[in-house]
């Protein structure tokens, strides 16, 4: 049961991190380092990512008007279409990074003092970049209005979300911000980038759990089950209200909660050590 209350913790957790711009994995990261899974590290590495499979079906349920190619008019179909179309093909930078350095940045990234670096540095880009973008309009302000190669700019901010602490949605929504989407725009793309980046990373570490040859014990498994539950049924609320807020409000207040924390976890790792 103190597992079963664990899984519910890492659940919220992630379902809340993992679509404000304030990092999931650094989060996850941190959190681990005062409230330890009674699981093997193998499963751990798994868990970390694919506990976001339920924010993912969260995002799927909340858009699906939007994603779902079938039973539209011919425009309206084809539209979705390459909207699908954009958002693989801003994936693949950070794909390719990904399946080549994961075992490097696993071993070198995954600690909290890059966490807190991460943290208070794109805290800072947060807060100049809507600094500098004060009483601009943007000129994308729907998501069918991105091009190709602005989703592959896109694409490319979202290679610095590998380094944990700089957040997917963050790194993703300011780079969409500075090239001229507008924040609701970025932030549904955002969105969307993440159903096929999150199966793919899940994927990943899935098999790697499998040919590292440790068995999942039942525990395990229901620990995965009721993370990934969690983390649904809260980002299906984060989800609505982040959208909700972007339309009203900058991210200056996320990059203030960024350098904030930043701080207190250095000092944290300062007196630890």
């Amino acid at each position: 049961m103190i597992e079963i209350l664990k899984a519910i913790l890492f659940g919220i957790v992630e379902g809340v991190t993992e679509w404000l711009p304030i990092s999931s994995t650094g989060h996850l990261i941190l959190l681990n380092e005062f409230v330890n899974l009674n699981v093997s590290q193998e499963f751990q590495s798994m868990f970390d990512v694919v506990i976001q499979l339920g924010a993912i079906v969260a995002v799927i349920v909340l858009f699906f008007h939007k994603l779902n190619p079938f039973g539209k008019a011919a425009d309206e179909q084809k539209q979705t279409w390459q909207l699908w179309f954009k958002v693989c093909a801003a994936i693949i930078p950070s794909g390719l990074v990904g399946v080549l350095f994961d075992d490097w940045m696993d071993e070198h990234l995954h600690n909290g003092v890059v966490v807190a670096i991460a943290l208070i540095v794109y805290g800072v880009a947060f807060i100049l970049v809507e600094k500098h973008n004060q009483g601009k309009q943007p000129r994308i302000t729907d998501v069918h209005q991105i091009d190709y190669k602005t989703a592959l700019y896109i694409g490319l901010f979202q290679c610095l979300s590998l380094i944990p602490g700089t957040s997917r949605s963050g790194s993703t929504i300011l780079g969409a911000i500075l090239i001229g989407v507008g924040r609701s725009a970025g932030a549904e793309f955002s969105f969307f980038m993440a159903i096929p980046t999150m199966l793919g990373a899940s994927l990943i570490k899935g098999a790697k759990f499998l040919a590292s040859g440790v068995s999942a014990t039942g525990t395990e498994v229901a620990v995965l089950i009721v993370g990934c539950l969690v983390s649904f049924l809260v980002s299906m609320v984060v989800i609505r209200g982040l959208m909700e807020y972007v339309r009203k409000h900058s991210f200056s207040a996320f990059g203030v909660y960024r350098i904030v924390l930043g701080g207190v976890v250095l000092l944290y790792f300062a007196i630890a050590g």
